[in-house]
């Protein structure tokens, strides 16, 4: 396969149209919940996947495990707990049986916030969605999400 192969200059342009869509549809969910609820996307996201702990086994997740469900590094992932925790949404503490480990848990005004944003962070992204349905090039990409029926 050469720079100029076919199947190469299509996957290029399928990745691009992938790309593009994410980029529409996070600027569009981050306009909405900036506005009425002053969070970012990771920030709705931080909160999503930590109100999803639970206290049976393997309820709670290690730091790299939260990093990753949110695509971030570790350390930003710690300094985005940090400032929700600074807003009072977020807490942390030693984990009971070793107390080395630290978990972090969303706080009733974390969740009370959450449940406030869920329907911002929906509607933005049908909005987001059905706008790019009118693209050509996005259509497809948007019939495919739309198809996708995964676990929370």
């Amino acid at each position: 396969m050469t720079a100029t192969d076919p199947a190469l200059t299509a996957l290029a342009q399928g990745w691009c149209a992938l790309s593009l869509l994410h980029g529409r549809i996070e600027a569009h969910i981050e306009r909405a919940l900036q506005t009425k609820h002053d969070l970012s996307v990771r920030e709705y996201s931080l909160l999503d996947v930590l109100s999803r702990q639970h206290d049976g086994e393997g309820g709670h997740l290690q730091m790299k495990q939260v990093a990753d469900a949110v695509v971030l590094s570790q350390s930003a992932t710690t300094r985005l707990v940090t400032r929700l925790e600074d807003r009072g949404l977020l807490e942390r503490y030693l984990c009971p049986t070793d107390r080395r480990g630290i978990y972090t848990n969303v706080t009733e005004a974390g969740l009370r916030l959450l449940e406030e944003a869920r329907p911002t962070n929906d509607a933005a992204l049908r909005e987001a969605l059905d706008e790019a349905a009118g693209t050509p090039e996005l259509a497809p990409l948007v019939r495919v999400v739309e198809s996708l029926n995964l676990p929370a």
